[in-house]
């Protein structure tokens, strides 16, 4: 089944087992993506979490991992989130964030809206679980991904500066 433009269709589930070899694959890329820009901090092809680390995540609630597949259930991006809580004090009200700590596409299929459509999927997930926001990080000079998020209609919450010694 394909959409009239001849791509095929894509939709968004929870990650599963069988997700993880291509997630660990999409893991090195966002990895290199980084040790582009800083390889001061990152040593280059390596992944975050191994097989074990990934696989346990799978069912965390708390650290939900979705995945964009296409018709053929083929792996064509993910997106981790954690749930972030702020108890309620004299200066904070209380509140539950949705953080994206990562987003990558294949980058075989860039261009195709894989990136939109785990982001407008998170945002609906927040929404009906009753999330305050939703926030990310985006490493200074991934511009690609700057502008990405500023498309979507995130605006700054604040701004990490550092002076490399």
């Amino acid at each position: 089944m394909t959409s009239a433009r001849g791509a095929k269709r894509m939709h968004v589930r929870r990650a599963q087992e069988r997700d993880v070899d291509d997630i660990l694959r999409l893991l090195v890329e966002v990895n290199m993506v980084h040790h582009a820009i800083r390889p001061d901090l990152f040593k280059g092809p390596a992944t975050k979490y191994d097989a074990r680390e990934l696989l346990a995540k799978l069912d965390d609630d708390k650290e939900p991992i979705f995945v964009c597949v296409d018709e053929d259930d083929a792996l064509l991006g993910y997106i981790f989130c954690q749930v972030e809580v702020t108890e309620e004090s004299e200066l904070r009200h209380g509140t539950r964030t949705l953080y994206i700590d990562d987003l990558c596409v294949d980058e075989r299929v860039r261009g195709m809206h894989v990136g939109r459509t785990l982001y407008e999927h998170v945002l609906d997930y927040a929404r009906r679980n009753r999330f305050h926001n939703v926030t990310l990080h985006v490493w200074g000079g991934n511009d690609a991904a700057l502008r990405f998020y500023r498309k979507m209609g995130m605006t700054d919450q604040f701004i990490c500066l550092e002076q490399v010694l």
